[in-house]
């Protein structure tokens, strides 16, 4: 392992002041990724910056009726809080569906956000990346990507985001709130994530030495119901080929909010906009769930061998919604 120096900061400021201070810097909470990659030799910072002991480890009713995480705040912590579980239910399952019960003890909230790919590829330092060397190809258009993007992929990268608890943060429109050198910023989840275009290598809209400090959710909608499903190879300890998350509210019938979001299928947890706007005002049924639906993923583009994760995902989502809406009349 290449030798790195190692400072702890002891708050948000502090954290960034030392980042910029040090050319190849990062930063380091959990280490549940950022550690493993560095084993691989994918990554070799030159300095890490410890921000495991930020006062930035609580989950806080904000005044408009929300809640605000910390981003320290460990994902088996967040799963299990309370209002996590009776306010935001899909959030608290997405945390549960990720990773072990080991791992979720380690990995904060901001450093979920900040997974890389588990393309082999990328992770495989003797073969080129576009993610990881620029302008070196990307071998898995070609080859090994039956997990891989179906949809906002670009000829540089087809690589998933392997996030479960994004994918629900984008269902209830999540604020990534941001310190750099330059101040504090707030930016929608849904926008976080970048698609690959020509620059794949960035993943975020995070600007150099930007720090998260919290994820803000607003209150969620009244009478709104809310589940996450993941569809994996085996039943734990595996990425998503598909997931989806829904937040669901209907009254007399109709459908007055709904937000679905898919996982496993592009570079960031896709958002169904099209879907959606079909979905607001019309009959809560299975027929208007599956136009919308297919509506929405027109728009994939699958690869020679994942083109199976294009109905799938659509079945999957279907059948949530329709589950959502059922629970709603059983109570």
């Amino acid at each position: 392992m290449k030798p790195f120096a190692y400072v702890r900061a002891t708050s948000p400021e502090e954290a960034v002041e030392a980042y910029a201070a040090r050319p190849g810097a990062q930063y380091l909470a959990g280490g549940t990724n950022l550690v493993d990659l560095m084993k691989l030799g994918v990554t070799a910072p030159d300095v890490l910056v410890d921000v495991r002991r930020l006062p930035l480890d609580t989950v806080d009713d904000t005044p408009g009726g929300g809640l605000l995480i910390g981003a320290t705040v460990r994902n088996s912590d967040l799963a299990a809080h309370r209002a996590v579980r009776s306010r935001y239910p899909a959030l608290s399952q997405a945390l549960l569906a990720g990773a072990s019960g080991q791992l979720r003890n380690a990995a904060t909230t901001g450093g979920n956000l900040l997974q890389r790919t588990r393309c082999t590829y990328f992770q495989d330092v003797s073969k080129p990346c576009n993610k990881r060397v620029p302008g070196t190809g990307c071998p898995a258009r070609e080859g090994v990507h039956r997990d891989l993007a179906v949809i906002g992929h670009s000829e540089h990268c087809v690589a998933t985001n392997p996030s479960d608890m994004a994918v629900a943060l984008a269902a209830f429109d999540a604020l990534v709130r941001l310190r750099g050198t330059g101040g504090e910023r707030a930016v929608p989840v849904t926008d976080f994530h970048r698609l690959p275009g020509d620059r794949p290598d960035r993943d975020t809209v995070m600007e150099d030495g930007e720090l998260i400090t919290g994820v803000e959710l607003p209150p969620p909608p009244v009478g709104a119901r809310s589940v996450y499903r993941k569809v994996r190879d085996r039943a734990s300890y595996a990425f998503a080929l598909v997931s989806v998350a829904a937040v669901l509210a209907v009254e007399d019938g109709r459908i007055r909010h709904a937000a679905l979001v898919f996982g496993g299928l592009a570079h960031r947890p896709w958002r169904a906009w099209t879907a959606e706007e079909r979905l607001l005002g019309a009959q809560a049924t299975a027929a208007s769930f599956e136009q919308a639906v297919e509506a929405e993923l027109d728009a994939a583009e699958p690869l020679r061998d994942n083109a199976f994760k294009v109905r799938l995902a659509g079945d999957v989502a279907v059948d949530v919604l329709s589950g959502l809406v059922r629970s709603r009349e059983a109570s």
